[in-house]
């Protein structure tokens, strides 16, 4: 139990430090968007992304009066107490660990973004979940602290809901072996609860904004062509990776081959995963390896079928974090439960950590040097209302020399983009300012652009 011990506090150490050694700092496109909706509350203009997340972050920000530490305390935050109350509470405190060495977990606990809030309360949700089919008393206490944790899901992310479908299928799935149990009756409460929860604030986003989801703001399908429909099931699949998580942008043939090797990669991991699945019918805990298993499935398919009919981001490690984590955690705990040694899960854990760590830093930088160059400079553009990148022409290529083979390789790295960088720490520094994707408003001067900000 040592060495998890160590490894938990060696986690928290790459995961708060690790962004400071990268140019764009963790931050993204949605980060920008949530910051601001913190800095508009609490009279928020849009509900394109839920309120939850953002918050929190305003919450902070009143106290540091920073966007990017309010995000960096944030997930040092959940970060700390989910490993915490593990080993205090005896839930899988080893498992906990390797989950935090996995890629969902690392990709999502360096950035800026909501994920880390809704991975958090899926923490506690399956914790809930558990002590709830496992034990036989403060069984509608559990079901209201579900309740709240769905609720809870759908306020920090929209997706939220295909969480409380899946819950909802569970239990349907498994009504009539479980209605003469002596939980089925908290079971119908929490889905009834966590129904009103969601409607409600479903009902507060008609009243105060005019639609549901902000459904009128987003955009059609970026393309519907064969090579993306199979690009999208390749990363569906690679759910059932704890450790892969590389895809290429590129659709070149290099690429596309690269991507079905991770694909049959994946197809024997499920399987792998599926031979201990099986074990789990002799253990007590039977109906909660269904319950993550049923969840991973109708959470994951559903984000990939709405992918078809709005604009989001294509699937990969940020969009399948919910599904992974569900089977990931599945196999950690049968594993554990049916081996004598955990040597092999620990090494290759390790090495993934490792390899995640050094292939994250692959095109290092000094974010907080690049905040400090460009935070001064903001003070001239208080009268700004709206932020664009217009120097995407201008592409920095980093060139890769392999001597064994004699040949050199060039990669766009985003994290090198000037133009990008500028825009994530300016609508970082001052989130009133409105990032535009295309430069479409009229009066000029009300844009600041990218190419008006300066680097030494």
């Amino acid at each position: 139990m040592k060495k998890y011990k160590i490894a938990a506090m060696i986690i928290v150490l790459i995961y708060f430090f690790q962004t400071f050694f990268t140019s764009l700092g963790g931050i993204g496109a949605d980060s920008l968007s949530y910051f601001g909706i913190a800095a508009d509350l609490p009279k928020p203009e849009t509900n394109l992304f839920p309120m939850g997340y953002p918050i929190l972050v305003r919450l902070v920000y009143n106290v540091l009066h920073d966007y990017f530490w309010a995000s960096k305390i944030l997930n040092l935050l959940f970060t700390v107490i989910i490993l915490l109350f593990s080993y205090y509470k005896k839930f899988y405190f080893r498992e906990t660990v390797l989950l935090f060495m996995g890629k969902t977990f690392f990709t999502v606990f360096i950035g800026a973004a909501s994920e880390t809030l809704f991975l958090f309360l899926m923490y506690f949700l399956f914790f809930f979940f558990h002590q709830l089919l496992s034990k036989k008393d403060n069984l509608y206490s559990y079901a209201v602290a579900i309740s709240l944790c769905l609720i809870g899901f759908f306020i920090t992310r929209y997706s939220g809901i295909y969480i409380y479908v899946s819950v909802a299928v569970f239990c349907g799935v498994m009504f009539f072996k479980i209605r003469d149990k002596i939980y089925f009756k908290p079971l119908i409460l929490m889905l009834f609860l966590s129904g009103i929860g969601i409607g409600s604030y479903l009902l507060f986003n008609v009243m105060h904004f005019g639609d549901y989801t902000g459904e009128h703001m987003r955009g059609k399908p970026s393309s519907k062509d064969v090579v993306y429909i199979v690009r999208d099931v390749f990363g569906v699949m690679n759910s059932i990776d704890p450790y892969i998580g590389i895809k290429p942008a590129s659709n070149s043939l290099a690429s596309l081959l690269f991507q079905f090797l991770v694909f049959v990669i994946d197809v024997f991991i499920f399987f792998f995963f599926l031979k201990y699945f099986k074990k789990a019918k002799e253990s007590s805990l039977y109906y909660f390896h269904i319950l993550l298993w049923v969840m991973a499935g109708v959470s994951g398919i559903s984000v990939l079928v709405s992918g078809w009919f709005q604009q989001i981001e294509e699937m990969g490690v940020r969009l399948m974090a919910a599904s992974n984590f569900c089977l990931f955690f599945s196999f950690l705990i049968l594993y554990f439960q049916n081996q004598l040694s955990d040597k092999w899960i620990w090494r290759v854990s390790c090495f993934f950590l490792v390899f995640l760590t050094c292939y994250s830093l692959k095109d290092p930088g000094n974010y907080l040097e690049n905040k400090k160059q460009i935070e001064p400079q903001m003070a001239k553009f208080k009268n700004k209302k709206y932020l664009y990148n217009d120097e995407k022409n201008k592409i920095t290529v980093t060139t890769y020399y392999f001597p064994v083979i004699d040949k050199k390789f060039d990669y766009k790295h985003t994290n090198s983009q000037k133009g990008s960088l500028k825009e994530g720490i300016a609508g970082t520094v001052n989130p009133k300012i409105k990032w535009l994707m295309n430069d479409t408003v009229r009066d000029k001067t009300k844009v600041l652009y990218t190419s008006q900000l300066r680097f030494k």
